[in-house]
This record gives structure tokens, sequence and C-alpha cells, in this order.
């Protein structure tokens, strides 16, 4: 497993020293400009790299100084994870399960949890440190993160009430499904590059369509009720996995009392509230619940949907 960001930094840092050392000579720079370089950029610095650099490997390699207990993760998972995750890693609506699953992985429906199929407690912590909580990515300190990280691995039963995470104690667990990974050492392609004799690309031609072949469309009963307001689709695939249940304090649709004072604001802060985010007492929402790739006007679609669905 390489240690990509690392090797991403480094080549970062030498194409800026390349761009700082060597100006382009039509951008009149300073002295030593040389034709084929912009002329602009600056040398990372040691901070900048090490704002990227927080990768894990499994190998120990990574993790930073801290420590957290089962004891401690309890009440930091119950607070910051178990709205979405369960109280015992049960998994809330469409939230994965973190916890059980031991021994399914040969059945038809396997169950792919912390315990029963991730190969390293390293990627736990990784995991947990980049992403989480949903609403709050990275407002975790590391010791908090060592704390939950503990917790988790002993509601999978894999560590002991007493135990305690940090870079040794994790360094050593071996977890139950490690060796049903393996390193992929498979060539990139199984083809020969054409070196001779090849055909001219100029009598080769594309096809992106399936001569003679017709889709019909399949639309289930409860696609074709939802279907009918421009914003159903955005809400079932995204809004729903915070405002069907409640996550973070989201208001949940059809939930007339909850969404009142703020219709009352008009639908048009509350659109504004949702590409931009919003942080209050009641709850946090990021911009565009954490979608960013979603549109401005498919995330207006949406919040439109969810307050007629809620009036």
């Amino acid at each position: 497993m390489c240690n990509s960001l690392k090797s991403l930094c480094l080549i970062s840092t030498l194409v800026l020293i390349g761009c700082a050392e060597n100006p382009s000579s039509a951008g009149g720079g300073f002295a030593g400009n040389k034709v084929g370089h912009f002329g602009y950029g600056q040398p990372a610095t040691q901070e900048q790299i090490a704002g990227w650099d927080i990768d894990i490997r499994p190998d120990g390699l990574g993790y930073p100084q801290g420590s957290g207990s089962v004891e401690d993760g309890e009440m930091m998972y119950e607070t910051q994870c178990a709205e979405c995750h369960g109280s015992f890693g049960e998994g809330v609506g469409r939230y994965p399960v973190l916890a059980g699953g031991m021994g399914t992985l040969t059945e038809e429906r396997p169950e792919r949890t912390v315990g029963s199929y991730w190969p390293y407690a390293s990627t736990l912590f990784d995991y947990i440190r980049r992403a989480m909580p949903f609403t709050q990515p990275e407002s975790l300190s590391d010791d908090e993160t060592y704390a939950i990280t503990a917790y988790v691995l002993y509601l999978n039963e894999l560590v002991e009430d007493d135990f305690v995470a940090d870079k040794a104690s994790l360094s050593a667990l071996r977890m139950p499904n490690e060796q049903g990974f393996f390193r992929d050492d498979r060539p990139d392609t199984a083809n020969t590059r054409c070196m001779s004799d090849c055909l001219d690309p100029a009598s080769l031609t594309v096809h992106s369509e399936v001569a003679g072949v017709v889709i019909e469309e399949q639309t289930t009963a409860a696609e074709k009720q939802t279907s009918a307001h421009p914003g159903a689709q955005t809400y079932e695939q995204f809004c729903s996995i915070c405002h069907k249940v409640g996550v973070g304090g989201a208001p949940v649709v059809g939930d007339a009392a909850a969404w009142e004072p703020r219709i009352a604001s008009g639908v048009q802060a509350l659109i504004d509230n949702a590409i931009n985010g919003v942080s209050s007492d009641s709850g946090v929402m990021p911009p565009k619940g954490g979608f960013a790739q979603l549109s401005d006007e498919a995330v207006a679609d949406a919040v439109r949907y969810m307050a007629e669905e809620s009036r």
C-alpha cells in the first residue's frame, strides 16, 4: 500500500519549486528566466505539506501523537456517531452498519462491517479523522479520534473494555479479515502496445451507440409518484439521508411543526441556507448537505419539494 499523499505532496513541492525558480521569459519575472516555465508559484512550506500529509499506513507510519480509551470513546460515540450509526453500531436508516457481520462474508448477502471486513485498524482511524462526523468533518481532535476508534473496535468485540488506542496498540492490532485482502499486482493493462504495423487512427471509427437496441424505461410505482416534482429525486437520493430520520437536527420531511417556523422565514431563505450551509443551536447543515456536486438548481428544487411535503 503506497503512501500516495506523501508522493503527491513531494511532486507538488517539486513542481512549485520549478515554477518559482524558472519563470517564463515572456512574463518578465526575474533573473534566470527559462523558456517553457510559467514564472509563478513558490516552494511549498513544511507546514503546508504537513496539512496534506495525514494518511496512515497499516504499519503505523502516520499516526499522530495521542491516545483514547474505550471508556472515553463511549460518550464521544453517543454524542457524535450514534445518531447515524446506532448506539451499538447497527446503523440507522441508510447509514452504514459498523459492528457485527462476523462470518457472513461467504454468504449471499455479506455484512461488511469494521469487524467482519475491514483489514486494518489504521483504515478506521484514518476515515474517522478525515470524514467524521458527517456534518462537521475534521472537527475531532486526535485524542477524540483515538477514543472513538477504540470504542468502535470494542463494539466489534475486537478489544477489551480497558483497551487504550494509540499508535503502538493500533499498529499491533490484527483485524480478523486482514488475510482476506491481497496486493493487486496485475498490470494496468493486459494488452501489448502496438509498436509496428499499427492501424492508421484515421481509419478507425468510434461508435457510441449500440445499433438496433432499444432500452425500455421501467419505472416503479414509487418512482412515478415522486417523479412529478423536479426536486423529488434529489431529495430521495441525497437529502433523505438526514431529513428522513432527523440527523444533526435536520427537520424531518412531513413534520409540519418542525417546518412551520422555517417556511415562515421564506422558501428562498431555506434555499440559501441549503446551498451555503448553516450552523445554529438546533443543528448543522454543510453546504448542499455535503454533496458539492449538486447544482444550485437541484438543491433549490429539493428544498421546495421538502417544504411542500411538510406544510
